[in-house]
């Protein structure tokens, strides 16, 4: 594509999206995969227009393998030994790890050797990220503007990550599996309870889509005091004319991590 200088490509449980950028990072053109899965990589390498020219190329991988390190503990080289704590370690992996919060934490995860082989096969220039570093950068940089005690959930596909800040510090953060919205009810409902956050003092808000067109703001509200539902401040730019957004109902759709 003419003018096109890097690409960002969002790997999904269930689907993947290309974002193809022009040298001052706004998005020129994108291109959705449903029902997408890790096998179709290499055919999508081959034959997706936006993946021919070899523009340096970052991975956004939206996966259980995840691990958040405090900056003063964290070691390169023990990417392994962190993630460990969190899921079972996989015969060959490879390891990669993101930095935030002005490298006060680590973001650590993994990426079987021969995708990373495949992947780096066909970029030059190539880096690996976990999908919730856009979720987690966001909330890192609007912190200051958090109550006391604050739930912060970001729901994709069948899943959501989980944030909750207390007095403005990141206390917990996890990834569920969710059906429904009556999921996101019950898992919001274990934070408070394991916690000890005060319901009527703690602020439930939520990023993305409930799973059912009766989940509106009013009905959070039924349950929860304070809740609302949110759309990020963007960071992302479009080119004139771009019409493939309306249908985009992702957080990436207004906030990339960089």
């Amino acid at each position: 594509m003419e003018y096109m200088s890097n690409l960002s490509l969002f790997l999904y449980p269930e689907s993947l999206l290309i974002f193809a950028k022009d040298q001052n990072d706004s998005t020129l053109c994108i291109h959705q995969y449903e029902h997408f899965s890790w096998h179709q990589l290499e055919q999508v390498l081959i034959t997706d227009p936006l993946l021919k020219n070899n523009s340096p190329a970052k991975f956004y991988l939206h996966q259980p393998e995840i691990s958040l390190v405090p900056g003063v503990f964290f070691k390169a080289g023990s990417e392994r030994d962190y993630l460990a704590f969190a899921t079972d370690q996989k015969p060959s992996r490879d390891y990669f790890y993101s930095s935030l919060d002005s490298n006060n934490l680590m973001v650590v995860s993994s990426i079987a050797t021969k995708f990373k082989k495949i992947i780096e096969a066909r970029f030059s220039e190539v880096s690996f990220h976990h999908g919730a570093c856009s979720f987690l950068s966001y909330l890192f940089k609007e912190r200051f503007n958090l109550v006391t005690q604050e739930i912060l959930l970001s729901v994709y596909e069948s899943q959501i990550y989980a944030a909750v800040f207390v007095k403005q510090e990141l206390v917990t953060f996890n990834r569920f599996e969710i059906t429904g919205a009556e999921d996101i009810l019950k898992y919001i409902s274990i934070l408070i309870k394991q916690l000890s956050l005060t319901s009527k003092h703690v602020r439930v808000s939520i990023f993305g889509t409930l799973l059912s067109e009766k989940s509106t703001e009013e009905w959070g509200k039924t349950y929860f005091h304070n809740f609302r539902l949110l759309t990020p401040h963007a960071n992302q730019n479009y080119s004139h004319g771009f019409k493939n957004i309306k249908g985009l109902n992702l957080f990436e759709k207004n906030w990339q991590f960089d």
